[in-house]
């Protein structure tokens, strides 16, 4: 079963594993500074970012979950409980009774500017203050081009 695997290398797996665990540990950080300083979860605060990433602060649900990489029904779940914290409202579509928007309300916009501060803050402190100029530019560079990549693959 496994022939023709071509295992990683001594050097690749030590680079992977350090990529996932220094993920995992970032996030699960970032993640709990979050809940607690702000009551919104890490997916609180995905969702929020994209809907004020747009003009009108409305996605469909069906591309809110493409852009977070999320299963339609996981989208739907977590509106749901947004919605019951006031921090997004639904709207049918006009023109497809089939599609339905997450809205961002005043509330979930004043959450998010509330938390922003502290999310950039903690960015900062845990992540881009240990990183040289060059490393950032590499590291966005690599993420770019991996990115690139995997929306490739989903055309």
């Amino acid at each position: 079963m496994t022939d023709g695997v071509n295992w990683l290398t001594a050097e690749e797996q030590h680079a992977w594993r350090s990529f996932v665990r220094l993920h995992e540990r970032l996030i699960g950080r970032l993640a709990h500074l979050l809940q607690t300083e702000s009551r919104l979860s890490a997916t609180d605060y995905a969702v929020l970012v994209n809907l004020t990433d747009v003009p009108d602060g409305r996605r469909q649900y069906q591309d809110l979950a493409r852009a977070l990489e999320w299963e339609k029904s996981r989208m739907s779940h977590h509106i749901t409980r947004m919605i019951g914290r006031g921090l997004v409202t639904r709207e049918e579509s006009p023109r497809d009774g089939r599609a339905a928007y997450a809205v961002i309300t005043e509330a979930g916009r004043e959450a998010i500017a509330a938390a922003a501060p502290l999310h950039v803050q903690a960015v900062r402190s845990l992540f881009l203050d240990h990183l040289t100029p060059a490393e950032l530019r590499t590291l966005a560079e690599i993420s770019v081009r991996v990115v690139e990549k995997l929306d490739e693959n989903d055309a």
